[in-house]
């Protein structure tokens, strides 16, 4: 049975490069929200196995969210996904329950190599 993961971020391209990534790495897309609201929303209704999440958004940033998302299941995945030189940010989002990160612009071995070790409980 494929991964189920959802994606969130605001910007479509990102969206639609990560869900090409994603896919192409063994996993299922099961969903897409564009802000942290949104996420939550989503986490609750489809229940995924992984979170894929941006951490600047509208509305409420990918941190927030994590730490919403960990208070509904504390053994949620969530890998961040940041861009370069939002290190204080992936920290603050480590430290609030996300399993690990990725940096943009994304790389097809990176996505699978996170992916696959946010799965297997290897952070």
């Amino acid at each position: 049975m494929s991964k189920r993961v959802l994606i969130v971020d605001d910007a479509a391209f990102m969206r639609m490069l990560l869900k090409d990534m994603v896919t192409k790495a063994g996993f299922e897309i099961v969903g897409e929200a564009i802000n942290g609201k949104e996420a939550i929303e989503k986490y609750k209704e489809l229940n995924p196995d992984v979170v894929a999440i941006d951490t600047i958004m509208p509305e409420m940033n990918g941190i927030e969210a994590t730490k919403e998302i960990m208070k509904l299941n504390p053994n949620a995945k969530i890998i961040i996904c940041s861009a370069m030189g939002q290190q204080m940010m992936v920290m603050e989002a480590l430290q609030s329950g996300a399993k690990d990160f990725v940096v943009k612009p994304f790389r097809q071995d990176k996505i699978t190599e996170t992916l696959s070790k946010v799965m297997s409980g290897r952070q």
